[in-house]
């Protein structure tokens, strides 16, 4: 015998599967929107964490990359750090400096931090050698995999710099550092001869501690080694704690959403999958009755009304785990491949344990209503039938009679106190699709605010460049491994051998003064800087001028006001392990500087840090760009044109300004949500038309009565309709409440998944009158639910109605 039995029960559970056509619609619909959001997050959150932990425990990565001034340290005491309290293991010291290659194609690559080491293996970081060899001798050097590509690759030979005289550098191999302590490797006696050129040269150490899974933990071991080597001898450092956020970020800033959307989903399953089931035993009693008369027993008769949620729920369970790994898809997209061979796809557990979870909650939410048809007496089931019990809600039809509105609304608004039960499970359906959609609207906000805070430049009216578009050399594809051609410190898309000739700035700021409708500008250039205690390059905005129109906005602190200033974003502050008010030496090719942290912005470019500095600091940096405000009686097309023909003949150009599109994940994100959303505002729909529908059946002959007495089809669908109008006013009531409270904690939680805190104008995106039009969702929720079976009791024939019983 099977679960749900064969035979006489087998037939039952088919019949009551076939003919509740709209319940088994809505257990289904329910399940696979639960389901596919469940599968979502719980992908998102494994690779948020297995790839990582996994790369950096092989290779006993460094919890600490510690970046010491040579000239105030020697080796011989760094050595002896090892051996502080709380160091189970250190490696090192090892030359470092920072170095900008050029690969065959004559275009520059990112400034890197090339590390001396006599090989890839070592008590910390052992480094993985995914191909090739390491480098044996001076001219050999070996890179991280993911500037593996055409133009770098396994004996390709690089320039250490764009300057003519630049030794030669063979590339031997490939290797990953989980840890990132290095992009580059070679060895120690070419560390040397490439910085004397600079004259720029660090002494890197790798740390492990016993204790290091905190922030404050690493800030401790931090001081440990201040104390230890004295005052300015410690340039820097990086916590492996930010390492980790970095690589997982691309996954984690999306879990929180989708988990919330996943936790409304489950919820409202539950509750849709009793309200139903539970409907069907109170609208079934006589069937009940009669099944029991004829022989079946309690056990029986439980099993299957279990069997008819289950039946369809493991349709929707199905089609939910295809469609949650369909989503997942674009999402695990951003993590994949962090560390080489690892790929990242939907982990085969989490496609067993939510369907089975979700059997297993479908079928206790089931269990309940169906024991109740198991314990009802036989005689009492037969007697009672479909009839609701005398007296029900007879007080809320006399109080609501009084109100002075028409009969049949009077009547459908107080139907709903007849069954209290199913009303309330009505109205929690509604709360949660309006919470949904109350979530979702704040989210998209958020986003949309997120990308113009992120895009400064957007507020110009025109954009004065130092160079034309057709001169510039087209940037060089980027490489397979992922490895990207960065902007060049004047601005441009790469360095190339045969640079396009430049407009001098000081004319083209001239020009701009000069022109007419000129309200305010600002100066700015793109550049690659490295910051001591920082592996690899690191991205610089210079500015020049007024800067107040081109600001970030800040979490705390201030924006640039002048020479001797940074202003840096959050993950910065965590990765040195420095605070507003602390220094920092920034070196902008060969010029050094040491800057004041004077404010900490807003971003989320991941773990491209990108910092904002004064143009002044930097002798040989100059703007390659100017953002200018227009006067607002000036069109910002003709003044364009106006100075483009003043620029041109220069070597510049200008043009307006156009809005910039969102990026890819702001894109995702928000699209998923949306999408979540009308999955969710569906189920709501649905549970409201599936009640609605029991309730109308069951009160076919007093619609009929109202039929004959003089209801017309329109004050028929009155009725019905006004029956669930409180349920979704009080509905939206409810939602928009917890939608706005969801927002405010996902959204904070989300910033903290990719390294930094919200400002306000992110957090507070809901305006009143958005609110309130959220609120009204509730009662749309409802009508638009109740529509179709509003209209099945408009179109029932009075005669029909009355035979039914």
């Amino acid at each position: 015998m099977s679960l749900f039995g064969t035979g006489a029960l087998g037939r039952v559970v088919r019949s009551g599967v076939g003919r509740r056509r709209v319940q088994t619609v809505v257990i289904a619909v329910a399940t696979m929107m639960a389901v596919a959001s469940a599968v979502v997050a719980g992908s998102l959150m494994v690779a948020a964490a297995a790839p990582f932990d996994h790369a950096f425990e092989k290779q006993q990565g460094a919890h600490l990359t510690a970046e010491f001034d040579p000239a105030k340290v020697s080796a011989a005491r760094l050595t002896e750090t090892g051996k502080l309290a709380g160091v189970t293991a250190s490696a090192g010291p090892y030359p470092s400096t920072p170095f900008r290659p050029v690969d065959r194609s004559g275009f520059e690559m990112p400034t890197l931090t090339l590390v001396g080491r006599s090989g890839p293996d070592g008590d910390v970081d052992r480094v993985d050698l995914r191909s090739g060899r390491w480098a044996q001798k001076p001219g050999e050097i070996v890179l991280d995999a993911s500037f593996e590509g055409p133009a770098v690759e396994i004996g390709a030979t690089l320039k250490a710099s764009a300057a003519k005289k630049a030794p030669d550098l063979t590339i031997v191999g490939f290797a990953v550092s989980a840890g990132r302590t290095a992009d580059a490797w070679t060895t120690p006696t070419q560390v040397e001869a490439l910085a004397s050129e600079a004259g720029r040269v660090t002494s890197q150490m790798l740390y492990r501690f016993d204790s290091a899974s905190t922030k404050a933990q690493i800030l401790a071991d931090r001081k440990k080694l201040t104390a230890a080597v004295g005052s300015g001898a410690l340039l820097g450092t990086q916590s492996w704690l930010d390492t980790k956020r970095a690589a997982e970020q691309g996954a984690a800033a999306t879990v929180p959403f989708v988990t919330a959307f996943g936790v409304l989903g489950i919820v409202m399953s539950v509750i849709i999958v009793s309200s139903v089931v539970s409907g069907a035993v109170g609208t079934g009693l006589r069937r009940i009755g009669i099944l029991k008369a004829i022989g079946f027993t309690p056990r029986e008769v439980v099993r299957a009304y279990v069997a008819q949620a289950l039946i369809p729920a493991g349709a929707g369970i199905a089609l939910g785990v295809v469609l949650g790994n369909l989503l997942a898809v674009p999402l695990l997209s951003d993590t994949e491949a962090v560390y080489g061979t690892v790929s990242l796809s939907v982990a085969w557990w989490v496609d067993v344990a939510v369907p089975a979870a979700a059997l297993v909650i479908v079928g206790l939410a089931a269990l309940v209503p169906a024991l109740r048809a198991g314990r009802l007496p036989t005689v009492e089931a037969i007697a009672v039938g479909r009839s609701p019990r005398t007296g029900r809600g007879r007080w809320a039809h006399r109080a609501v009679g009084l109100l002075p509105l028409p009969r049949p609304v009077t009547y459908g608004l107080a139907t709903p106190f007849t069954h209290p039960v199913r009303a309330l499970a009505m109205l929690l359906a509604v709360a949660s699709g309006t919470a949904a959609a109350t979530f979702a609207v704040g989210l998209t906000s958020s986003l949309t605010e997120i990308g113009a805070s992120q895009d400064p430049e957007s507020r110009a009216a025109v954009t004065v460049t130092t160079t034309k578009p057709d001169n510039v050399a087209p940037p060089p594809p980027p490489p397979a491994g992922g490895g990207v051609a960065s902007p060049s410190p004047a601005g441009g898309s790469g360095a190339s051998t045969s640079a396009p000739e430049a407009a001098d700035p000081a004319k083209v700021r001239s020009a701009i003064e000069s022109q007419a409708g000129t309200r305010s500008y600002y100066g700015k250039t793109r550049a690659e800087v490295a910051v001591a205690g920082i592996s690899g390059s690191v991205r610089a905005g210079l500015y020049d001028g007024d800067v107040r129109s081109g600001s970030y906005a800040m979490i705390s602190g201030h924006w640039l006001t002048g020479r001797g200033q940074v202003v840096v974003p959050t993950r910065f502050l965590e990765r040195t392990s420095t605070k507003i008010g602390d220094t920092v030496r920034v070196a902008y090719e060969k010029e050094t500087a040491n800057l004041r942290i004077v404010g900490e912005s807003f971003d989320t470019s991941g773990s491209e840090l990108e910092i904002h500095a004064d143009l002044a600091d930097f002798a040989s940096a100059e703007p390659s760009t100017f953002l200018v405000a227009v006067d607002s009686g000036f069109s910002a097309d003709e003044y364009a044109q106006k100075i483009a023909a003043v620029v041109q003949p220069l070597g510049g150009d200008a043009t307006t300004d156009a809005p910039s599109g969102q990026e890819g994940v702001v894109l995702i994100m928000s699209a998923t949500a949306v999408l979540l959303t009308a999955m969710l505002v569906s189920v709501a729909g649905l549970g409201v038309l599936n009640s609605v529908v029991l309730d109308t059946r069951e009160r076919i002959h007093d619609l009929g009565v109202c039929k004959a007495i003089g209801f017309s089809p329109r004050q028929t669908m009155s009725l019905v309709l006004a029956s669930v109008t409180v349920i979704g006013v009080l509905g939206g009531l409810i939602g928009v409440p917890a939608g706005y409270a969801l927002h405010s904690l996902v959204m904070p939680v989300m910033g903290r998944a990719v390294g930094t805190s919200l400002p306000s104008p992110v957090l507070d995106v809901y305006a009143p009158v958005e609110l309130l039009l959220l609120g009204l969702g509730g009662l749309v929720i409802a009508v638009l639910g109740a529509l179709v079976p509003a209209g099945w009791a408009a179109k029932a024939r009075t005669a029909t109605a009355l035979r039914t019983e």
